[in-house]
């Protein structure tokens, strides 16, 4: 089973799809970004940046052209050539996603799937997203990073 996930800056899931083990990954970013289910903000509005970080398995043309059709400017890490110098040392933002999969594998039915659907699996992994998001508000109202129990 893969895990398609889109995440915003910090880490708070915005999209997920589902697809067998092998399907690549550049083939399932266009119903990633068509799965968000929060509103952008505006694209001519300089303020917010649309950018997507992506690492190298989406390094083709296809992928280019469907973050461009999206209106989001493509960071996609190169495999063909090896990377020009920097000229500004920007932070990694992978570790991002990471991270974000980690949370949900926390829950032993997300991690070891039990659902013969994909529908049935899908809707757990996004309640499972829900949780987070409702996780992190109240972490932020309260003001107390303590321990969720699971």
């Amino acid at each position: 089973m893969k895990k398609s996930l889109l995440v915003e800056g910090v880490g708070g899931p915005t999209a997920m799809v589902v697809a067998g083990a092998n399907v690549p990954d550049a083939k399932l970013l266009a119903a990633t970004l068509d799965a968000v289910v929060l509103e952008r903000p505006p694209v001519e509005v300089p303020e917010w940046p649309q950018h997507l970080s992506l690492d190298a398995g989406f390094d083709d043309d296809a992928s280019y052209l469907v973050a461009l059709d999206r209106d989001y400017t493509p960071h996609i890490a190169s495999h063909r050539a090896p990377p020009p110098p920097p000229e500004r040392r920007f932070p990694a933002r992978r570790w991002v996603v990471e991270r974000t999969l980690a949370w949900l594998h926390r829950w032993r039915g997300i991690l070891i799937r039990w659902e013969r659907k994909a529908k049935n699996y899908l809707g757990l992994l996004q309640f499972a997203c829900a949780l987070l998001w409702f996780r992190r508000l109240h972490r932020l109202t309260n003001g107390s990073p303590q321990r969720y129990v699971r």
